[in-house]
C-alpha cells in the first residue's frame, strides 16, 4: 500500500494545538473528543469503534510500519493525515508516531446493559465498579483487566478519574474500545442499577469477612454469597480503599487472602484478582 508523503509539516499549526489541547480536561469536555495514543490504542479505536474515530494521525515511518491501521481507516472511510514526526510529537509526546482524535461519548448505564454483546448474552453478567478511584494508570490497568477477564462493564462512580484522560486511555491498552465504560454516576444509583439488573454485589476490601477462596470453592453449589451468579465487584481508592458508607452499599463484603508477606494487593492487582475468580466461576 503505498504511503504517501507528509501533509503536516507545521508543528505551530492552528490545527496542532487543537489536538494537543485535548490532552486537558476542559478542552475535551469543550469538544466532546479526547486523544488515543500510540499504534495499540489507535488500532484498537479504528477496528473497533470506527463511528467514534474523527481523525487518524500518523508519520510517514509509523504509516508504513502499521499498514493495517492504515488499510483499517481508509476502508473506514476515517481521514487519515500523514505529518512529519515534529507534527506528532507536537501533538502529544506520547504518540509514538500514531495518533487519533476520537468522540467522547459515554453510555449510561442502562444504555450499556441494554446493548450488552450477544456474545456475552448466555453468561451471567460480570461487572467492575470503580469508587473514587483517581490514578488514572490504576483505572486503565483495570479496564483492561475487565476486558481480559470477559467483563461486560465497567462503572466509574463517584469522583473517580475522567475515563479519558490519555494516561487511562493508554492504560486500557484498546480495551476502552472493547466493551463499554460508564462514568459520572454516583456509587449509589450505579449499584442500585446493577442490582435491579440482577447482579450481587460484592466490594473488594481487605477487612472483608468473606474469603475470595472460600467463595471460589463453594461457587456454583448455591450458597451465597454465589460467584458463579451475575456480579459486580466494587474497588475503592487506592489509597484508602472503600469507606465504611460504601461498603455498607455491598451484599458482602470479600477479601483477597495474602499467603506472604505482603500488606496489600495494588487496586489494579485485587481487582484482576477478583474479576478472574468470577470468570472462573461463570464458565
Amino acid at each position: 500500500m503505498p504511503v504517501p508523503d507528509a501533509t503536516l509539516a507545521n508543528p505551530r499549526a492552528d490545527r496542532v494545538r487543537q489536538v494537543r489541547a485535548l490532552s486537558g480536561r476542559s478542552a475535551r469536555s469543550r469538544h466532546g473528543q479526547f486523544l488515543v495514543e500510540g499504534p495499540q490504542g489507535v488500532r484498537e479505536a479504528v477496528r473497533h469503534a470506527p463511528a467514534a474515530v474523527r481523525d487518524v494521525y500518523l508519520t510517514p515511518a509509523a504509516a508504513e510500519r502499521y499498514a493495517e491501521i492504515v488499510g483499517d481507516a481508509r476502508a473506514a472511510g476515517l481521514y487519515l493525515h500523514v505529518g512529519t514526526p515534529e507534527v506528532l510529537e507536537a501533538m502529544s509526546p506520547d504518540a509514538q508516531g500514531v495518533l487519533a482524535v476520537v468522540r467522547g461519548e459515554a453510555p449510561t448505564l442502562a444504555d450499556a446493559l441494554a446493548a450488552r454483546d450477544p456474545e456475552r448474552a448466555g453468561r451471567p453478567l460480570l461487572v467492575a465498579v470503580l469508587a473514587a478511584v483517581r490514578d488514572p494508570g490504576n483505572a486503565g490497568t483495570v479496564i483492561r483487566a475487565a476486558d481480559a477477564a470477559g467483563a461486560d462493564l465497567v462503572v466509574l462512580a463517584g469522583e473517580s478519574v475522567d475515563v479519558h484522560n490519555p494516561k487511562v486511555v493508554r492504560s486500557t491498552a484498546g480495551s476502552l474500545f472493547h466493551l463499554p465504560v460508564v462514568a459520572g454516576i454516583p456509587l449509589d444509583a450505579a449499584l442500585a442499577e446493577l442490582r435491579a439488573a440482577g447482579c450481587l454485589v460484592l466490594a473488594a476490601d481487605g477487612a472483608g469477612a468473606l474469603d475470595l477462596d472460600d467463595l471460589l470453592d463453594d461457587a456454583g453449589s448455591g450458597t451465597a454469597p454465589d460467584l458463579a451468579g451475575p456480579t459486580a465487584w466494587v474497588f475503592g481508592n487506592e489509597a484508602w480503599g472503600l469507606p465504611e458508607e460504601h461498603r455498607a452499599l455491598a451484599d458482602a463484603v470479600v477479601r483477597v487472602p495474602i499467603r506472604g508477606r505482603a500488606e496489600s494487593l495494588n487496586l489494579a492487582t485485587a481487582a484482576t484478582v477478583c474479576l478472574y475468580a468470577s470468570s472462573r466461576a461463570q464458565r
